[in-house]
C-alpha cells in the first residue's frame, strides 16, 4: 500500500488474544505489504490480520486495541509508545475508509463487483498463488519430513521396504550413481503396492521389487528412477501433496509448518493408484543423458516390442558408446536379492 512506503520492516511488541476464552500472550507484529503478521518469540507465525480488515475498538483511547474483524473474540493491544506503529496502522484505516464507495447505485454495483471478483480470485488465483508461494518458502528438510510421513502410511498397503543390508548398500552406491538436483535419490525397494516405481517430496523413490528382478540389466532399474526424477522436475512432488490437500491444507502448513494428518492420508491413498504422469520421449532422453545411462534397456522392458517405445531405442544417447556403469556386477547381484534378507 502507498500509505505504508515509509514504514518498511516496522515492528512492535503487543499482546494477543486469540479468541474470548484464550489468555493473553505477547508477540511481535510486524507490518507487512498488506498484512499484519504476528509472530512469537521464536518467529513463528501466529495469525495473518489483512491491513484491509483491520478495526480499531477504541479510538482515541491508549493502549489501543484492534480486531482483524471488528469482533471482540480475537485481538491485539499495542502498548502507548508502540506509537509509530499505531500511526501505521491507523493511515492505512484512514486510506482504507477514504477509498470506501459512498451509498447510492454506485455502491451497490461496486459491491457486488467486488463480491465477484473476490470470489473468483478465491475460486481461480488463491489456491495456485498459496501452492507457489509455499512451493518456494518450504524448505528441503521439512519436504524431506512430509515424505518420511507419507512413507509411513504406504507401509499399510506395500509394507516395510526390503532390509537386507549388503542389498541395501548397493541400493545407496545405485543413489549416489544417480544424483538428483538436490543430491542423490533415496531408494527404496517396496515388496508390493508399488506399480513400476513412483516418488514422493524430499527425493524419495519407491520401486517395486520386480524392477530389479524380473531384469538382468541395472539399466533398466536406473532407467525407472530416471523417469522419476524426469516427473519431479516436470511437476514438484509437494505441489501434488499439497493440490490434493487444498488450500487450507496448504495456508496450514505456512503458519504452523505441517500439514494435517486427514490430508497427508488422503495423498498416500491416492499416489499409489493413480496412473503415473506421461513423459515425453524428449524428457526422458534428456534424464537418460544426464545421468549417462542407455535408454534402450528400459524401453524394452516397457515394451517388449519396443513398438510403443522406439522413440526412447531409436535416440538412445548412449548407444553404442562406453558408460560408466551404473552398478558393477557384485553390487547388482546384491541388489537384486535385497528382498530376501
Amino acid at each position: 500500500m502507498t500509505a505504508l512506503n515509509e514504514y518498511q520492516r516496522l515492528e512492535a511488541r503487543g499482546l494477543w488474544r486469540e479468541s474470548a476464552e484464550a489468555q493473553r500472550r505477547e508477540v511481535v507484529v510486524s507490518l507487512g505489504d498488506a498484512t499484519l503478521i504476528l509472530t512469537d518469540a521464536s518467529d513463528r507465525p501466529l495469525a495473518h490480520w489483512s491491513l484491509a480488515a483491520v478495526e480499531r475498538l477504541n479510538p482515541g483511547t491508549r493502549p489501543a486495541l484492534y480486531s482483524p474483524d471488528g469482533l471482540e473474540d480475537e485481538t491485539l493491544e499495542l502498548p502507548e509508545d508502540e506509537t509509530t506503529m499505531i500511526e501505521a496502522i491507523e493511515r492505512v484505516r484512514r486510506a482504507v475508509e477514504g477509498r470506501r464507495p459512498r451509498p447510492g447505485r454506485l455502491r451497490i454495483g461496486l459491491i457486488g463487483a467486488t463480491a465477484v471478483a473476490a470470489v473468483a480470485l478465491a475460486v481461480f488465483w488463491l489456491p495456485g498463488a498459496l501452492s507457489k508461494h509455499a512451493l518456494g518458502v518450504v524448505p528441503p528438510v521439512k519436504r524431506e519430513e512430509i515424505g518420511e510421513a507419507l512413507m509411513q502410511r504406504l507401509h499399510k498397503v506395500t509394507g516395510p521396504a526390503c532390509a537386507d543390508r549388503d542389498g541395501q548398500r548397493a541400493l545407496d552406491r545405485l543413489a549416489r550413481r544417480l544424483p538428483g538436483p538436490s543430491g542423490p535419490p533415496e531408494l527404496f525397494v517396496m515388496r508390493d503396492g508399488v506399480r513400476g516405481a513412483t516418488h514422493l517430496p524430499g527425493g524419495i523413490i519407491l520401486l517395486n521389487r520386480s524392477v530389479v528382478e524380473d531384469t538382468t540389466d541395472p539399466d533398466v532399474a536406473a532407467g525407472y528412477i530416471i523417469a522419476e526424477q524426469a516427473r519431479a522436475r516436470a511437476e514438484d512432488p509437494l505441489g501434488e501433496v499439497l493440490r490434493s490437500a487444498g488450500v487450507g491444507a496448504t495456508v496450514r502448513l505456512l503458519t504452523t509448518g505441517a500439514l494435517p494428518e486427514e490430508a497427508l492420508d488422503a495423498y498416500a491413498r491416492t499416489v499409489l493408484t493413480d496412473p503415473p504422469v506421461p513423459l515425453t520421449d524428449e524428457a526422458l532422453l534428456t534424464g537418460f543423458r544426464m545421468q549417462g545411462v542407455r535408454s534402450t534397456p528400459y524401453a524394452y522392458a516397457r515394451d517388449i516390442s519396443g513398438e510403443s517405445t522406439i522413440g526412447l531405442i531409436e535416440a538412445d544417447p548412449h548407444a553404442g558408446t562406453r558408460t560408466e556403469p551404473v552398478l558393477s556386477d557384485a553390487d547388482w547381484l546384491r541388489l537384486q536379492a535385497v528382498c530376501e534378507g
